[in-house]
């Protein structure tokens, strides 16, 4: 009898330690903006997208997911200043993506979670350069 392949699984640090948040952090928005590429147009799309067509729900929940971005960086030290630009690039990305239609192409144009990851990844490699990964 053939033997069933196992599920895939993965498993992400629960830790607050930065080298756990920098993970967490860059699965979300490889989830959120990357998850596949659209064929023909080779045009990467994430979850945020998809999630985006659902009216108000869709727009409540990819908020809430931008806003856990800006809380981990929050609880990881960066300045004021840095919180305040990720979070209003959460809140374009919402007003932009209230839009009916015009709001949904946004979303794939406008990737609040790749702006915001690189603001804290950048502090990560500043303020705590053991989190690097050397990806192969």
């Amino acid at each position: 009898m053939p033997r069933r392949p196992e599920p895939m699984s993965f498993s992400l640090p629960a830790g607050t330690d930065p080298a756990s948040v920098r993970a967490r952090v860059v699965m979300l928005e490889r989830l959120l903006e990357r998850s596949f590429t659209i064929p023909g147009v080779n045009v990467p799309v994430g979850l945020d997208a998809i999630i985006g067509l659902v009216p108000v729900l869709g727009d409540v929940v990819t908020t809430a997911l931008g806003a856990y971005v800006v809380w981990e960086a929050k609880n990881l030290g960066l300045p004021k200043w840095k919180l305040a630009r990720m979070g209003a690039n959460v809140l374009l990305d919402t007003a932009i993506g209230a839009i009916p239609v015009v709001g949904d192409a946004a979303d794939v144009l406008f990737r609040s979670n790749s702006k915001n990851l690189r603001i804290l990844m950048r502090h990560l490699d500043k303020h705590h350069p053991e989190t690097r990964v050397i990806e192969g």
